[in-house]
């Protein structure tokens, strides 16, 4: 019996290991990409963190707690607005600006709030004005 204990043990560690090391690697190739930026995604009342890229045509969004290969959210950047800019809240989030979006995602029209730092905003707003025949679309 203790060598099934320790072959268990061992399983269980290696496991854990694998999956660290699969999360460091996937959050590293994430804020690697060109276009991409940390952000969070407001999720009902809790702002889970990630990582945000531009796309050719869309925004993409994923976890930072994930393993998942394919970002959690989808925007289209043809019907991606700002709607509005605020200063965070937050007392974790000094300096930061919550912008509340309005877009297509999978067809249908979403409104979502997005919480970055000053630079990233900058950014998202020329990447949206970049966009071919806008108007109106950044405040």
């Amino acid at each position: 019996m203790p060598g099934g204990i320790v072959v268990a043990v061992l399983t269980v560690v290696v496991l854990v290991l694998g999956c660290g090391g699969l999360w460091l690697s996937r959050r590293h190739t994430l804020d690697r990409r060109v276009g991409s930026f940390r952000c969070r995604l407001r999720s009902g009342t809790r702002w889970p963190g990630g990582v945000a890229q531009y796309g050719a045509a869309s925004l993409y969004w994923w976890r930072s707690a994930s393993l998942a290969p394919r970002p959690a959210r989808r925007w289209e950047r043809q019907s991606l607005a700002v709607v509005e800019r605020r200063a965070a809240e937050a007392p974790d989030a000094s300096g930061q600006l919550v912008v509340r979006c309005q877009a297509r995602s999978n067809g249908r029209p979403v409104e979502f709030e997005l919480m970055l730092s000053p630079e990233a905003y900058a950014g998202l707003t020329s990447w949206i004005e970049a966009t071919p025949a806008r108007v109106g679309s950044v405040i």
